[in-house]
Formats: structure tokens, sequence, C-alpha cells
């Protein structure tokens, strides 16, 4: 296992981290965690050399806490650092941010050396930790000494990234998305350069996509393999499973402190642990780093919607979620994931859903790329909702 630096904190992190989120189950309930099974999956990551589990009050329908709780006694306690975090959409009241965290501390049983408030966005910043002063509650759960370490995980544009960053002095450290397709997306590389250079840790999430990018296309297996050809009789011996090509990647990045894994199988956890051994930055050829970007052209190549995020479509009329919907049906393709663009398609508010829109065609008229956005929007919402295959 190899250990990196974790911002200005006096801490040296494994490279890989436990994520207590997609935790082995029972029957198929999410919130009935299979607690030996998980627990052995736990011990091996941490005799491989994991340091870090991270969890939240929400994850496997609010039990994860009380299971890592449970499973950290007996000696594995000591050997690792919790993280976990604050839903701050459920904060609607000045108390809320006690509540929560005195209940948490119940659940683990244990100290919690790292907090975060849990998937900002502008919206919450403003309407749940600004407006009922989360930060000011913060400050004083580390002074007496129930947190540790204080941060955020980040879901949004570039530019609340950068405004939630700049707007308290207790930060420690983040948590973002971050992976070969996302180098633009969310927080993306410029927020990852922005935190890491005012010396925040930067935790990365969603490493694979979700697990998407360790099931690769028929385009981006192609590229991939002929890449691999190309190195191998040029005399290089590169890794073998696009998952290391993944991880490796990120390795590679000095501003990356540890990456999360959400594992569910023995297998992963073996695997995960041995391709850490091998996370030093600087891990990546130049000529690796250029199959990479081949491969990350051809699933980009595949996404129907030449859509970029920009959100000038907004604000809709119908209150439509459009970047949203068509990103969700860009990915389904992209990445045939048709399963969890189905999934995250139920996340949005049914009020916001593609059966909203009425052609209206203002968004139209204000798109940079000329997207027939109203026609779209139609084919998401057979594709997402119905389940036709999306093809006419």
């Amino acid at each position: 296992m190899h250990f990196r630096s974790f911002g200005r904190l006096d801490y040296a992190p494994s490279a890989l981290g436990f994520g207590a989120m997609r935790l082995p189950v029972v029957d198929g309930a999410h919130d009935r965690i299979d607690r030996e099974a998980a627990r052995e999956l736990l011990v091996r990551a941490v005799e491989g050399g994991v340091n870090y589990v991270d969890t939240a009050y929400n994850y496997h329908g609010g039990t994860s806490e009380e299971w890592l709780g449970w499973a950290l006694q007996g000696g594995l306690r000591e050997r690792v650092k919790i993280a976990t975090k604050l839903p701050s959409w459920k904060v609607e009241r000045t108390d809320d941010f006690d509540r929560f965290l005195d209940e948490q501390l119940e659940r683990l049983g244990t100290g919690i050396d790292f907090y975060l408030l849990h998937s900002l966005d502008e919206d919450t910043w403003r309407d749940n930790v600004l407006a009922h002063d989360v930060l000011g509650a913060a400050e004083r759960a580390l002074a007496d000494g129930r947190i540790g370490h204080f941060g955020f995980s980040f879901h949004d544009r570039y530019e609340a990234f950068e405004l939630i960053l700049g707007g308290s002095d207790l930060w420690e450290f983040c948590q973002i998305q971050y992976n070969f397709m996302d180098e633009e997306h969310q927080a993306g590389r410029r927020g990852l350069e922005l935190a890491a250079g005012r010396g925040l840790a930067v935790v990365v999430m969603e490493p694979l996509r979700g697990g998407q990018l360790a099931r690769p296309t028929a385009a981006a297996e192609e590229a991939w393999v002929a890449g691999l050809a190309e190195l191998r009789s040029a005399g290089h011996r590169p890794p073998d499973s696009p998952v290391e090509w993944a991880l490796r990647w990120l390795w590679d990045q000095p501003e990356v402190a540890l990456l999360l894994s959400g594992m569910s199988t023995l297998e992963q956890v073996e695997q995960n642990v041995r391709f850490a051994g091998r996370a030093e930055v600087g891990c990546m050829a130049p000529e690796e780093q250029q199959v990479i970007a081949r491969v990350r052209d051809a699933y980009r190549k595949s996404t129907p919607i030449p859509c970029t995020g920009c959100k000038y479509c907004l604000p809709c009329p119908n209150k439509v979620a459009i970047p949203d919907i068509l990103e969700l049906y860009n990915d389904a393709v992209a990445y045939a994931d048709v399963g969890g663009a189905r999934t995250r398609y139920t996340w949005l508010d049914e009020e916001t859903r593609a059966q909203a829109c009425t052609a209206c065609g203002e968004c139209e008229d204000r798109c940079p790329q000329g997207i027939a956005i109203a026609g779209w929007l139609e084919k998401a919402q057979s594709f997402l909702a119905v389940g036709d295959d999306g093809s006419g």
C-alpha cells in the first residue's frame, strides 16, 4: 500500500480508502447490510493497509454508520480514521447540526476524525448551511472535540465549488467526484487544483464513475485494446485492467490525497489493494496518458446529444431539469448504463422530469449548441421512464 499526503494535516492516508456505501446486503434489501460479509471486506482492506473509512448518515438507508461502529470493534478502530457526513439538505433549524452529529456519534460509538457537510451545491449552501449557521456549529464541534477535522463533499458546477471553498476558513479537506471522464465536470481538475493550492486535502469519490469505467463499451474497449497493443509492441508493460488504468490516472496526480472505492466483494477489495500498491505519483507514462485520452474520446463520441452542461437553457418556465435529463440520457448511451440512468432519473423531483416539457421553445432559443431540446426531452422521457430502447 502506498501512503500519501493529506493537505496541510499531519496524516498519511492510504492511497485507497474504503467507502461504506455499496456493502453486501441481504436479499437485495439496501438497508439490510450483510454484517459479517461486509466486515470481512473491511478487515481485508485494513489488513492490506487501508487506513481511511468513509460513511454517511444516509448510507444504506441509515444503517451504515451503526454497522461501521460494530465492525471496527476488536482492534480495527485504532488502525483507521473515520469520515462521515452531515445530511446538509436536512438542516432546517439552527440546532439540527448538533442533533444529527450527536445521533451519528451514538451510532458509531466512537469519535469522528473527519466530518463533512454532505453533497453541497449552491442551493444547499445558501438555504441550509448559511441560513442555519452550520459553520458556527461546526466550529464549536471542532473546539469541543466532537469532530477532529471539517470539510465538505460536493456535487455542482465549478462556480459553486469556488463559492463554497471561499466561504469558510474552517475547511481542511473536501471530497469531489473526479475521474478521467469528469475532468471538466462538476469541480473537475480546476477544483482539484484550486483546493489543493489552498492547502486542502482532496478526497476523490466515483473514481470509476459508479462502476461505468470498469465496464468499457465496445468503442472504448476497441480504443483501449489498440492502445495496449501499441504500448506492448514499444516495450511498455501497461496494466491489463481498465479499472487499474482509471485508478492510476488519479493516483498519478499529486493533488489527489486518496480515492474512495465502494467495494462489495472480496475480489474487488483484493484487486484494489493490489493496485494501490502501485499508486505512486507519476505512475503513468506519457504514452499511457495518450491511451487514456483516446479512450476518453471514444466515450465522448458515443454521446448522442452535444450538450456541454452550460445551463443557458435555464431557467425553464416549466421547471424541467433540462441539463440533468440530457446528461442522464447521454450517460445511458455512452456508458451502456441504462439501469443506472433510469434509477438516477427517479431521483429527480417528478415535476422537474421531462414530461413537464411543453415544447415552448425558450430553451432552444438560448442554446448555444442549437440542440433540438424538446425532441430530446421527449425521447429521454420514453427511454428513462418507460423503458423504450431510445433509438427512435
